[in-house]
Parts: structure tokens; C-alpha cells; sequence
């Protein structure tokens, strides 16, 4: 567990460095918001973001510094109702997973532009009677009342919570009052992260995350969820990183597809993430993108 290994670690190597502190779990159904609204509290982008649903697989840290303390909000997959997909599967164990970790704080991210269903009331089920805080937070309110048409349904659940934020983690609006309520539900503890660091990923999996991103963006329908990245080699040299990466699917279908005519698709792929990639690291890139097919991928997640 990664939580448990971080505090070890930190009672090892600061055993008197002393600040609020805590981990705080984002949770909520796939595509309300969470990696958006992570990248918003931290304060740069941590989390690859996309109008799809199961954007995010694995177990990502963002370290949130203030005067008080610091909070360590863990993004979640969201719960996404679709028994033939193996990833969902997959997926759904990894929040439960998470949700057995020493915890401080469950944040609760809802989309008031969709209606209450069975996965938002799975979600609602997996952390309701857990003995642990719990803050609502209402997304999109950058969006008008009418695309907003459920957003009483969801301002009825604030009775099970310990507060409700109505925000817009795209536009950055009222997120204050929430960085200040969070740090109020911190107890004193030790530093979890030191020296500036925002994340636990490393820079593969940064890149591999921006590239994913990339392929989700430019193909609607096309293409399935079953699809991932993965970065081979990155040699930095003085004035050029060097990146080879592969973007991995299980079908020879979706690879065509992924490549396009005369390879235009990964071409354009290509060019959007070394864009991002540059403007990240004020330096420039050298990315060299395949496709393959393995059917086995999903195993690995």
C-alpha cells in the first residue's frame, strides 16, 4: 500500500518535522472532474484530463502545500458500469482498494449535469457508512442552471456530509473555501512530500499519462478505452529529451485507426503531446510514437 509505505517512510527519515497533514481521497463516478479538480488544488497539472470516461487507472498523489500544512490528495479511477470490460473491473477493485488505506478526508465529486444512476449510487454505497470525514463537492458550476438541471438531486445528499462545496475545478471558481476546509480536518502530523515534489509519479509515467490523453482527445468513438501508453526510453541530453514510446491496443483494427491514413493520426498525436511536453520542461522534445497491438495489456494495469 502506498500510504502506509509514504508514513514509514517519513517517521525513518523526519521523525520531528511536525505540520498538518493527511491524505484526502478523490472519489466519484468516471468523468465528474476528479483529475481536473486535483490539478486545480495543486496548482499544475498532475493528472492527464479528457472528456472520457476511465481517464485515470492508477493511484495518483498530489501534494497541496499551504501555511497550515500539507494534504495529499489521492485521485481515483471512477466507477464505471460496464461488466464486459475487464478494465472496469479492474478499475472498481483499485478504488475499494484505496478506500481501505489510512485515510483523512473522502472529498465526494458529483456532476450535477447527470442524473443520480446505479453508478453514481454505487459510488455513494462504497463510502456513505465509512467512519472517515466527508465533503460534497458539486462540479461544472461554471456551466448555466439549465445544464445543471440536477444539481438539487445531488444538494439533498448534504445530511451525510461534513460539508458541500459548489465549484468549477476547470474554470479554478470557489476553490479557496475547499483548500481551507480541507486543511481544517487535518490533524498534526509529519511532512508527507519535501523539497518541492507535487506528485508520485514518476516521468515515464507523466508522459505516458500526456500522450494518453493526447490519443483520447483527438479520437471521439473511434476508439475504445482499451488502450494505453507506454515509454520505453527517455534520454536527456543537453539540448533535446529524447522520448520513444509506444501506444499499445488490442486490436489490429484500432491500431489502423490510431495510425490513420498515411499516418496522419499519430502524427497529429505526436505533435499535440510534444507541444504539452515542451511547454512543461521549457525544453525541446524528440518523440518517437508507434502503434502495436497487445492483447494482454489490461492484465498489467
Amino acid at each position: 500500500m502506498q500510504v502506509y509505505a509514504i508514513l514509514i517512510a517519513i517517521l525513518i527519515n523526519h521523525p520531528n518535522k511536525l505540520m498538518k497533514s493527511g491524505f484526502v481521497v478523490l472519489v466519484g463516478r468516471s468523468n465528474v472532474g476528479k483529475s481536473t479538480l486535483l490539478n486545480t488544488l495543486v496548482g499544475t497539472k498532475i493528472a492527464a484530463t479528457s472528456f472520457r470516461a476511465q481517464m485515470t487507472r492508477h493511484e495518483i498523489h498530489g501534494v497541496m502545500n499551504t501555511p497550515e500544512g500539507q494534504a495529499i490528495f489521492i485521485d481515483t479511477p471512477g466507477v464505471f458500469k460496464d461488466r464486459k470490460n475487464p478494465l472496469t473491473a479492474k478499475l472498481t477493485n483499485k478504488v475499494k482498494n484505496v478506500l481501505e488505506q489510512e485515510l483523512d478526508l473522502i472529498v465526494y465529486v458529483a456532476d450535477p449535469t447527470r442524473e443520480i444512476g446505479d453508478e453514481e449510487r454505487a459510488m455513494l454505497g462504497m463510502v456513505k457508512y465509512l467512519d472517515i470525514p466527508k465533503l460534497l463537492v458539486i462540479n461544472k458550476s461554471d456551466l448555466s442552471p439549465r445544464e445543471r438541471k440536477h444539481q438539487s438531486d445531488y444538494e439533498m445528499w448534504a445530511d451525510d456530509f461534513d460539508g458541500l462545496f459548489r465549484l468549477s475545478a476547470l474554470r479554478a471558481s470557489h476553490i479557496q473555501p475547499l483548500r481551507e476546509k480541507v486543511m481544517e480536518f487535518l490533524e498534526e502530523g509529519h511532512e508527507m512530500y519535501e523539497n518541492g515534489q507535487l506528485t508520485n509519479v514518476d516521468n515515464y509515467f507523466w508522459i505516458e499519462e500526456i500522450i494518453r490523453e493526447k490519443v483520447f482527445s483527438i479520437f471521439e468513438k473511434e476508439i475504445p478505452y482499451s488502450i494505453t501508453v507506454a515509454v520505453e526510453n527517455i534520454e536527456d541530453k543537453k539540448d533535446v529529451m529524447v522520448i520513444t514510446a509506444k501506444v499499445l491496443t488490442n486490436e489490429d483494427r484500432y491500431k489502423k485507426i490510431i495510425i490513420g491514413q498515411k499516418g496522419r493520426k499519430i502524427k497529429e498525436i505526436g505533435q499535440m503531446a510534444r507541444k504539452e511536453l515542451e511547454q512543461a520542461i521549457n525544453k525541446k522534445i524528440f518523440l518517437e510514437l508507434e502503434v502495436e497491438v497487445d492483447k494482454h495489456w489490461v492484465e498489467r494495469v
